[in-house]
């Protein structure tokens, strides 16, 4: 049975077919009538299931959907929810990073503690769904380092590394990745549900 992955990011969409190897993701480009959903929750879990249950709802099959971001402490845990249009426009990633950069301009290195976040939900059309969530822990560094990943990989170096998430080859940061973490944790739900 297929199941809709509720984006059209394809770099997000490479990376769950790889964490999720074994089940049929399809991407929301096989669903053009699908239009954008509006991210109006306040939390990850909450984008999470409304992308999750609209992509049912519209699909007619499970779809999985999460919503993650990067979480800095001293900005009591924003971008948070907001990371993908934290610089105002959603998915610009240059300027999101530009604008987090300058605001811990005069922050102390050792208080530049972060961690990402994910939640990821799977909704079925009949609206029963579950959600799990991940996390990883780490720190920011004050200019871009490597050419992988996406988002704020670039200045995010994982608890117990000295690379950043963009200088990791995708299989190390699938191994640790906050969205590995939760997509990992999801796949048992996926075939529980799928199966009953």
């Amino acid at each position: 049975m297929k199941i809709v992955l509720a984006t059209r990011n394809e770099g997000k969409i490479a990376e769950l077919r790889r964490i999720l190897a074994g089940f049929d993701i399809v991407g929301l480009e096989e669903f053009p009538s699908i239009g954008e959903i509006a991210e109006t929750g306040v939390t990850f879990e909450e984008n999470a299931l409304l992308k999750a249950h609209a992509v049912a709802q519209g699909s007619g099959l499970p779809a999985v959907a999460d919503d993650s971001g990067l979480c800095v402490d001293v900005l009591n845990g924003m971008p948070g929810v907001f990371s993908a249009r934290w610089a105002g426009r959603h998915g610009a990633d240059d300027a999101n990073l530009d604008l987090l950069l300058a605001q811990v301009s005069d922050v102390p290195d050792d208080k530049l503690t972060a961690h990402f976040a994910c939640a990821a939900a799977l909704a079925l059309p009949s609206g029963e769904h579950r959600v799990v969530e991940g996390t990883l822990p780490g720190s920011l560094v004050r200019a871009r380092r490597g050419s992988g990943g996406f988002g704020y990989d670039p200045i995010f170096v994982p608890e117990g590394e000295t690379r950043t998430t963009a200088e990791l080859t995708p299989e190390e940061k699938d191994a640790i990745s906050h969205r590995g973490r939760a997509f990992r944790a999801l796949a048992p739900v996926v075939r529980e549900l799928l199966a009953s």
